[in-house]
């Protein structure tokens, strides 16, 4: 496993994934992390986000994060220019995993 991270390392990348304090979104998270992406994630609820942001840190992973409602465009500019900081205006890799919401049925 150690040589199919060196062949697919992200070292030096740096990635933003939405909604990544479960499921799909939790999975890329970790995944890109362990793989060596400077990872930072948002999530609309502030408890879940901590309990994951605390998961990873003991991993020693490299992922921070946020509370942001991406339906809200203040928030959305907001979380926007977080990761132009955070990252130095780099961002290699946007994840957005598309989420079912039962509401349009």
């Amino acid at each position: 496993m150690a040589e199919l991270r060196e062949k697919w390392s992200l070292k030096g990348t740096t990635a933003l994934v939405t909604g990544g304090s479960k499921g799909i979104g939790y999975a890329i998270v970790e995944e890109l992390a362990n793989f060596g992406a400077r990872v930072y994630t948002c999530s609309r609820n502030e408890n879940e986000l901590q309990e994951c942001l605390e998961i990873w840190r003991k991993k020693g992973l490299k992922v921070e994060g946020s509370v942001c409602d991406l339906l809200s465009r203040t928030e959305r500019k907001k979380l926007m220019k977080t990761i132009e900081n955070v990252f130095d205006g780099k961002l290699n890799i946007l994840v957005r995993p598309l989420l079912f919401d039962s509401s349009i049925l």
